[in-house]
C-alpha cells in the first residue's frame, strides 16, 4: 500500500512543472473531504496558475503553495491516507502532525509566516526562511484557494466601478482613462477589470512574460510599442467611449515620473506592482530586468536600496498625479509604506482603495465570494453561473459580473468563479451549490472560500483596516476570532497567515474553504460557516462603530452583545434565508 501511494504521489506532484489537479468523480484520497484540499492545493500550482511552479511560488513575489518539494510530497502523501475524524496540522508550508479530531471539525488547519511580533521583520523572515523554518504563504497561496488572476478579478472591478461611482456618480467608466502598473498575478487582473467597467486603462509592466500571459489569457487587449504609443491608443480609445487594455513594457519608477512631466492626465491612478516585498518582488529602475535575479542574489543590500529609491520615486509621481487633480489611490501593495521608509514623508497624501470606496461593502459583509468545480468540467460553472442569476436578480453590478464573465475570464487551471456576496447571501448562495450538487446538475463536489481579503479576516493598517474610525487599525484579535469561528463552525480547511498583501510585519489575516459534496451534513456546515464568516465582518465594523455595519447587524439578527442597539439576543440569523 505504501508503494502504491507513493507512485499516486510522484504521478500527482513529482514533476513541478507539470503538476494539475485530478478531474472527474473518481477519488485519490478516502474521501470528498479530502480530495477537496489535495486537488486544490495542487491546481494552486498548475502552470496555469502559479507564477513559477518550479519554484513553488503561486504569486504575489514568493508566495508559496508548500514550502519545499519534499514537504509537498509529504502533504499529498498524508492527504491521500487522511480520514473523516482526522485533521492534519501544517505548519508554514510543512506537515507535522496529524490528530484524532472528529467528523464536522476541519480536515486541514494552516499557519503561516507567523512570527513573534518582535521578530516580525523581513531580515528576519529571510533569515529563517532560509534555512528552511519558514515560508511567505502570501494570502491565497499558502492556504490553497488561489484560482489564478481571476481570484481578484471581480474585487477589481468592484473597486473601479465604486471609484467611478464616488467621483463621477456612475459605475460606468466609458470615456474614462485609468494608468496603473503591475501585471503579476495581482495586478494582471486591472485591465480586464478596467475594461469591463468601460474604461480605456495603460498598464505597465516590467516583465515581457507578465505582459504575454495577460495577452494569451484575454486579461489584456494589446502592447505598445512605446510610452507615446500607449498613451494614444488609451486617449484615443477614451475619446470614442471604446474600452481598452494597452500593456507597456517598462518600468513605472521610469513612467510614472515622466508622466508627471508632460503633465498627463488620468481620470484614475493606482498601483499594483509587489513593492509589498521590494527584494523579489519589486525591479529597481537602474537595474535592467534580466540583470535583477543576479544582483538579487550577489548583493541584496545594494539591491533593496535601488528598490527603495525607485519606490520613491514611483510614489512621488503618485503624489504629484494626485495634485494635479488626478484621483490617485494605493491599492494594497504597500508602495506608500515602503516609500515612507525610504524617506517620503508624504507617501500617505492619498488614500487606499479600502477607505475610499471599499468600506461601505464591509460594514455589511459584502466581499469575496469565490468556487471552483471540482470536476474540472466548466459546464458546472455555467449551472451554477445561472443559478445565481436567479438567486439575486436585484443585485445590478452582479448581474452584470455574471454576465461578462463567461464571456471575458479564461480559467486558469480548475474552471472557477468569484462574485461579491455579503452576509446572508453568502449562505444562501452555498446552499444552493449544494443543492445543485444533490440533484446532479453539478456533475461532482464544489469548493467555496475566498480571498483573505475580506471583511472580518484581516488587520492589516496599510490596507483592509486602514483609517478605522475608532482607530482599531492595528487590532489583530479579529481575524483570529474569524478562523477560530470558522474551525468550530466545521469549514473543511482553516489558515491563519502574516504578511499577505502587504508584506511582512504589516498584516495578520485567515482563510476558510468549504465543501459543498451536496450531502445533508455539508448543507449544515455551509449554512454555519457562510454565515459566521461574513458575520465577522459585520461585527468587527459594528464594534468601531460604523452605522451601515450596525444597520447590517440588526437586519440579519446578529447578536452583538456589545455593539449598542445592534445586539439580537433572541433569534441571531444563520443565513439571512
Amino acid at each position: 500500500m505504501s508503494e502504491d501511494r507513493d507512485a499516486v504521489v510522484e504521478a500527482l506532484c513529482g514533476d513541478l512543472s507539470a503538476i494539475r489537479a485530478p478531474r472527474g468523480t473518481e477519488l485519490n484520497a478516502l474521501s470528498w473531504q479530502t480530495e477537496a484540499p489535495l486537488r486544490m492545493l495542487l491546481n494552486n500550482l498548475d502552470p496555469e496558475v502559479a507564477e513559477h511552479p518550479e519554484e513553488l511560488v503561486v504569486y504575489g513575489g514568493s508566495g508559496r503553495a508548500a514550502r519545499s518539494h519534499t514537504a509537498l510530497r509529504a502533504i499529498v502523501r498524508t492527504l491521500l491516507r487522511l480520514r473523516d475524524d482526522e485533521t492534519l496540522l501544517v505548519q508554514s508550508g510543512k506537515p507535522v502532525g496529524v490528530f484524532r479530531t472528529h467528523r464536522a471539525a476541519p480536515r486541514v488547519l494552516i499557519a503561516n509566516s507567523l512570527l513573534v511580533p518582535r521578530w516580525a521583520t523581513w531580515d528576519e523572515f529571510r533569515r529563517l526562511e532560509a534555512e528552511g523554518l519558514t515560508m511567505f504563504g502570501q494570502m491565497t497561496a499558502g492556504s490553497w484557494i488561489y484560482i489564478g488572476t481571476q481570484g481578484i478579478l471581480q474585487g477589481t472591478y468592484q473597486t473601479f466601478c465604486a471609484a467611478g461611482e464616488v467621483h463621477f456618480g456612475s459605475a460606468d467608466l466609458s470615456g474614462r482613462t485609468v494608468l496603473t502598473a503591475g501585471l503579476g498575478g495581482m495586478g494582471g487582473a486591472q485591465p480586464l477589470a478596467a475594461t469591463m467597467a468601460g474604461a480605456a486603462i495603460l498598464c505597465v509592466e516590467i516583465d515581457q512574460r507578465s505582459i504575454d500571459r495577460r495577452l494569451a489569457t484575454r486579461y489584456l487587449d494589446e502592447q505598445a510599442t512605446s510610452l507615446d504609443d500607449g498613451l494614444a491608443r488609451v486617449r484615443a480609445a477614451a475619446a470614442e467611449g471604446r474600452a481598452l487594455s494597452v500593456g507597456l513594457l517598462a518600468n513605472a519608477a521610469d513612467v510614472y515620473p515622466e508622466l508627471v512631466a508632460r503633465g498627463e492626465h488620468f481620470d484614475l491612478v493606482t498601483d499594483q506592482t509587489a513593492a509589498h516585498d521590494p527584494l523579489t518582488g519589486y525591479v529597481p529602475a537602474e537595474v535592467p530586468f534580466e540583470e535583477a535575479a543576479a544582483l538579487r542574489a550577489r548583493d541584496p543590500k545594494r539591491y533593496l536600496e535601488l528598490a527603495s529609491q525607485s519606490i520613491v520615486a514611483h510614489c512621488r509621481a503618485m503624489c504629484e498625479l494626485a495634485r494635479m487633480g488626478c484621483y490617485v489611490f494605493d491599492y494594497g501593495n504597500n508602495l506608500r509604506g515602503e516609500a515612507y521608509a525610504g524617506g517620503l514623508t508624504e507617501a500617505f497624501s492619498y488614500p487606499g482603495f479600502v477607505p475610499a470606496y471599499i468600506r461601505p461593502l464591509f460594514c455589511r459583509g459584502i466581499g469575496p465570494f469565490r468556487w471552483a468545480v471540482l470536476s474540472g468540467d466548466p459546464a458546472d460553472i455555467d449551472v451554477i453561473d445561472h443559478e445565481l442569476k436567479g438567486l439575486f436578480p436585484d443585485d445590478v453590478l452582479l448581474q452584470r459580473w455574471l454576465a461578462m464573465a463567461p464571456e471575458k475570464v479564461a480559467f486558469q487551471g480548475l474552471p472557477a468563479r468569484i462574485c461579491w456576496l455579503g452576509y446572508g447571501d453568502r449562505a444562501r448562495a452555498g446552499l444552493a451549490i449544494n443543492e445543485l450538487v444533490r440533484t446532479g446538475r453539478v456533475s461532482a463536489p464544489v469548493v467555496i472560500g475566498r480571498d483573505h481579503l475580506d471583511s472580518g479576516s484581516v488587520a492589516s493598517p496599510y490596507r483592509e483596516t486602514e483609517a478605522m474610525q475608532d482607530g482599531s487599525d492595528a487590532i489583530a484579535d479579529w481575524p483570529i476570532l474569524n478562523a477560530l469561528l470558522n474551525t468550530a463552525a466545521g469549514a473543511t480547511w482553516v489558515s491563519v497567515h502574516h504578511g499577505g498583501g502587504v508584506g511582512i510585519g504589516n498584516s495578520i489575516h485567515s482563510g476558510m474553504v468549504v465543501l459543498a459534496d451536496g450531502t445533508a451534513d455539508a448543507a449544515e456546515r455551509l449554512e454555519r460557516v457562510l454565515a459566521g464568516d461574513p458575520g465577522t465582518g459585520v461585527m468587527r465594523h459594528a464594534d468601531a462603530g460604523y452605522p451601515e455595519a450596525l444597520d447590517a447587524a440588526r437586519a440579519g439578527g446578529l447578536d452583538l452583545p456589545s455593539a449598542t442597539g445592534a445586539a439580537v439576543e433572541s433569534a441571531p440569523a444563520s443565513s439571512g434565508s
